[in-house]
């Protein structure tokens, strides 16, 4: 992308942000043996943005469709090694060696073996794993359902010796099951079969209740529950679970149990009731689950192994074969020559760089053994080239809020060159406290000292945003360091840095009066506000006076740079019809108007004169015959409003009349033949058609062109008076920022000094530093950019930016390493 050609160092020219780069479109005929080394080579250089000559082709129909496949085949088995070390915990490791070096055949082999051992692991590894969880549930089973066998025959026993004391014939209902064929006549008995498992704890009551119903209550069940969670077999998650044990008689009664328990996922498990058998199964279990345990980590110790294997060789398999699919996309988009002996490219480059391309071009020729070298010319066309600036580390944040409200158009003029400092400025009128200011160039210089290691991690969103826009926040705490000197606030708090103040008080009570009470005494404060101001009656008349009026000349000021700009564009095209019938009636109407009100405010400030600035600018309008009496500030001031206001009056239809009739008669002369000559000059009828705004098309709809200007010109009469309002803005934020710096101080620190208790005063220290966080560093800065951001879109960039372009992106390998699939 444009940000990876910084600085004039390597292969580029030196800088230059005003214009962006001149373009070609260029075409490439390159021979079929040598054609993905000239891509390849071409990537590395990342300076051409090829077209798609095969948009018409579905993706299945193109020359590379197979390796295209053969790349994604490959891909997936990369994001499976890479799924299975991030589970392992195993780190892929930076490698040293040359990416190129590998062959990508090689790679494709070693790959389908990785994978077909691994797989082989892991599906061995699951089937151990799977007979481990078997053998853990049956363990469990076996100790459960044996407690309980074993208690029933111990309560058999006792009940047996009973009867046999007491001589008692009838049965009692506690008689054990097991025992039943020894207290009863053996024609009459009856055999019960029984079967045990495990059933999941939350369905076990619904489980006990359906077997109930559907064996009509014949049959006997009894659980016990297993404290520890058990991983089962059949999903491989935790659960808990109960041991079962059921009772039936007879086979149907059996079946619906079978079903019953497959339904509920209750695992089942063989049991005998002979106590010998159990100690026998319980020991072959145990046996059983100790040697599963060591082949199990045996296996994951072998897996691990392969997977260090893995990771060794993994972000150079990674990058080969991202590599090697772009290159395979990119040849897709060329078209096959007809011979089908050559490729044939088309993209847009930067005209500097056809030496390299053309280097490459070579390089690829002769590495590839081509015997035919490949063709590079340029071509001449009427479209729209792409947009290319050249930015750094420092400028590429300032591009980026240009860019978020329209990519410029092609070798329009840039916004940015000017918002590198006044955007910092405009944020720093709205938040000048120099205290804050340093807090904000300590936090900025963090990022920017360590930014090395930094943008080699993951950071969060926010911290993301913050780091990608270091050196514009580092610009805006120089700026409000600077404004916060001249409002004279740190923390709200005044010093006198510069000299003392040049006033002193009358008498005791003058600092609760106005500033009556004060004698000057000294010079001028010779930087920023005098401190004596801070905390007077006067001193939110005095601050907001200055602040608005500020606020005025800084607005005038942009939107005449704005304007200007407009001109330069229009020179830079050569459009006369612009700079005479947009540029000058525009300047006229702004300056005869709020340049005026500027140059009043000026002049107020430099005689001290009383007049009410808003008296004179009203009845200029209402009443320009009166006279103005006291409010006049310098000798034929109504002559000269009067003028101002006939200019103003006339630069309306001088902006809106004459430029569609002349646009109208331009497009009749072109179209009898007199314009023709141009086109020879690729670059001025492109930049003629660019700056036109379509008016050379073969239709020229006069109505269309008239309506577009009459809203132009409504849009911008409303807009000099609405533009000029908004930027008062920087007054009320300033004027709020003030404020809240000196709540927190006032009513938080020293209030909370007051008190003559330590606790209080480190409470108080910790609500003034949140506060003064969280609220003036952290909502303050986001309410500020913000504006400033308005400030510059909206009042300052709507005078001349189009901002309708598209962003050169050229083909480069660049980034390639850091994509996700």
């Amino acid at each position: 992308m444009a940000e990876s050609h910084g600085g004039g160092g390597g292969c580029c020219p030196p800088m230059d942000l005003m214009r962006s780069e001149p373009m070609q479109l260029v075409q490439v005929i390159v021979p079929m043996e040598s054609a993905h080394l000239t891509v390849s080579y071409l990537g590395d250089l990342g300076l051409v943005q090829f077209k798609d000559l095969n948009s018409e082709k579905s993706p299945f129909q193109r020359t590379y469709a197979a390796q295209i496949k053969r790349c994604g085949e490959m891909a997936r088995k990369i994001r499976f090694f890479k799924e299975q070390m991030s589970k392992a915990g195993v780190t892929p490791k930076e490698t040293l060696d040359r990416e190129n070096d590998i062959d990508l055949d090689d790679v494709e082999v070693k790959l389908e073996e990785l994978e077909a051992e691994l797989v082989e692991i892991n599906a061995n590894n699951d089937k151990l794993q799977r007979s481990y969880n078997e053998l853990v549930e049956y363990k469990l089973v076996l100790e459960k359902a044996g407690e309980f066998f074993a208690s029933a025959h111990r309560s058999a026993t006792a009940q047996q010796s009973e009867i046999e004391t007491e001589q008692v014939g009838e049965d009692l209902l506690e008689a054990p099951l097991l025992q039943e064929e020894k207290s009863v006549d053996p024609t009459k008995q009856v055999k019960l079969g029984f079967l045990t498992g495990l059933v999941p704890r939350e369905k076990s009551m619904v489980f006990e209740r359906i077997l109930f119903r559907a064996t009509r209550g014949n049959i006997f069940i009894r659980q016990s529950v297993i404290e520890e969670s058990v991983v089962d077999p059949n999903s491989g998650e935790k659960a808990e679970k109960n041991v079962f044990v059921v009772f039936y008689s007879g086979e149907r009664a059996k079946s619906k149990i079978l079903k019953i328990c497959e339904a509920f996922g209750a695992n089942r498990y063989p049991f005998s009731e002979d106590l010998g058998k159990q100690a026998q199964m319980m020991t072959e279990v145990s046996g059983r689950l100790s040697e599963l345990k060591t082949t199990i980590g045996a296996g994951l110790d072998q897996r691990n192994i392969l997977l260090e294997t893995i990771g060794d060789k993994f972000e150079q398999w990674n990058l080969k074969i991202r590599k090697e699919k772009a290159i395979y996309h990119t040849l897709n988009m060329l078209s096959l020559d007809v011979t089908k002996k050559c490729l044939v490219g088309e993209g847009w480059s930067p005209v500097f760089a056809a030496t390299e391309i053309q280097d490459a071009l070579h390089r690829a020729a002769v590495d590839s053994n081509s015997q035919v070298g490949s063709i590079f010319q340029v071509l001449r066309t009427k479209e729209m080239p792409p947009t290319f600036f050249r930015t750094n580390k420092f400028t590429t944040a300032f591009q980026e809020i240009v860019d978020a409200y329209g990519v410029a158009k092609y070798q329009e003029a840039n916004p940015s060159v000017f918002t590198i400092v006044t955007f910092p400025f405009l944020f720093a009128v709205m938040f000048g406290d120099w205290g804050h200011g340093i807090c904000l160039l300590l936090a900025t210089m963090y990022l920017i000292l360590r930014e090395k290691k930094l943008s080699s991690q993951k950071l969060g969103d926010i911290m993301e945003m913050a780091f990608g826009g270091r050196y514009v926040i580092f610009m805006m705490s120089l700026f409000s360091i600077y404004t916060g000197l001249i409002y004279n606030e740190f923390f709200s708090i005044p010093y006198p840095l510069f000299a003392s103040s040049a006033y002193d008080c009358r008498d005791v009570s003058c600092s609760e009066a106005t500033t009556i009470g004060l004698i000057k005494t000294r010079d001028t404060y010779p930087f920023g506000v005098d401190p004596v101001w801070h905390g007077t009656r006067s001193e939110l008349p005095f601050l907001n006076s200055l602040k608005m009026k500020m606020s005025i000349l800084i607005g005038v000021a942009q939107m005449n740079l704005g304007i200007i700009m407009s001109f330069f564009n229009a020179k830079f095209f050569k459009s006369a019809v612009n700079i005479w019938f947009q540029f000058v009636p525009q300047m006229i109407f702004l300056n005869c108007l709020f340049g005026y009100l500027s140059v009043l405010i000026i002049i107020k400030w430099c005689t001290g004169s009383q007049a009410d600035l808003y008296h004179v600018m009203i009845y200029m309008f209402l009443s320009p015959m009166d006279d103005l009496g006291e409010n006049q500030l310098f000798p034929n001031q109504k002559i000269v409003q009067l003028t101002f206001l006939f200019l103003a009056l006339v630069s309306v239809p001088w902006m809106l009349l004459p430029k569609p009739f002349i646009l109208k008669k331009q497009h009749e002369a072109r179209h009898q033949g007199l314009s023709y000559a141009q086109l020879d000059e690729t670059d001025e009828s492109l930049q003629v058609e660019t700056n036109g705004g379509g008016h050379g098309h073969e239709e020229f709809e006069f109505s269309e062109i008239f309506v577009h200007q009459l809203i132009h010109t409504i849009e911008f009469v409303l807009g000099a008076v609405s533009n000029t309002a908004s930027y008062l803005r920087l007054w009320a934020l300033s004027l709020a920022h003030s404020e809240l710096s000196s709540v927190f101080y006032e009513k938080v620190l020293l209030m909370a000094w007051g008190f003559n208790n330590v606790f209080i005063w480190i409470v108080g220290i910790l609500v003034f530093i949140f506060a003064t966080v969280g609220v003036l560093l952290v909502m303050e800065t986001l309410s500020a950019f913000l504006h400033a951001l308005r400030l510059h879109w909206v009042e300052y960039q709507n005078k001349f930016y189009e901002g309708d372009g598209y962003k050169f992106a050229p083909f480069t390998f660049t980034l390639v390493g850091n994509e996700d699939e």
